[in-house]
């Protein structure tokens, strides 16, 4: 008798980071490929937390000089939001275990289309920020949430756990793609941020560590 299986690769083989503590000074910063001057973005990330509690968590931060331009947080009752210099837009999901998730937003100028996607599943789409532009001349932040131009930060805001596969392009991916990448496929082509070839910028605490890959491949057994 013979049974076919799969043997799985590491998702999102390659860079990890780790914040391992609550602090108000350990931060990663991200220089992407070009500028973030966007009329609409897909941007998707995998982390995993043990933070508990009523508590913000800061996922992803670009900040300009008097802006918080493009933020993204999970909220103290567990929803996850995008703020993109101003009032923010809210998503309600699942509650999100200590295990990794890949977390997409996806956003466009031109209709305000809003979308939320946590382990490849969608929320229903908001109008937000129609008209709006994200502006360049920023820095992109992991770890904390300036409050100014790259300072003010808050320890109870910080992220702490791991965060790897930060992906982000300047248009709005397919459902069918994010759905994808959310199994571990990996398209190669983020031309913002693109996690295999991003300059990583670490201060304080946080370690970076080399996540092993196997490869994707279907094997044959024989049951006797």
């Amino acid at each position: 008798m013979f049974v076919a299986a799969v043997l799985l690769s590491d998702v999102e083989a390659g860079r990890s980071l780790v914040f391992p503590e609550e602090t108000a000074s350990s931060l990663v910063e991200l220089t992407p490929a070009k500028p973030l001057s966007l009329d609409a973005f897909t941007l998707c990330l995998r982390f995993a937390t043990e933070l508990k509690g009523k508590r913000e968590v800061i996922l992803f931060a670009y900040r300009t000089q008097y802006f918080d331009e493009l933020n993204v947080w999970r909220e103290t009752d567990g929803r996850l939001s995008l703020y993109l210099s101003g009032p923010g837009a809210f998503f309600e999901v699942p509650e999100l275990g200590p295990l990794a998730n890949h977390v997409c937003l996806t956003w466009e100028s031109l209709t305000g289309r809003t979308t939320m996607y946590v382990n490849g599943r969608s929320s229903a789409s908001k109008i937000y920020q129609r008209g709006h532009r994200v502006r360049p001349g920023g820095k992109v932040i992991l770890g904390q949430d300036p409050d100014n131009f790259l300072g003010d930060f808050q320890a109870e805001q910080s992220f702490v756990g791991e965060i790897f596969g930060v992906n982000m392009w300047d248009h709005v991916l397919p459902s069918v793609a994010i759905q994808l990448l959310s199994t571990g496929e990996d398209f190669s082509d983020a031309n913002v941020l693109d996690w295999a070839t991003v300059t990583i910028i670490p201060t304080g605490s946080v370690v970076e560590f080399q996540k092993r890959s196997l490869d994707l491949k279907p094997t044959t057994h024989a049951l006797f």
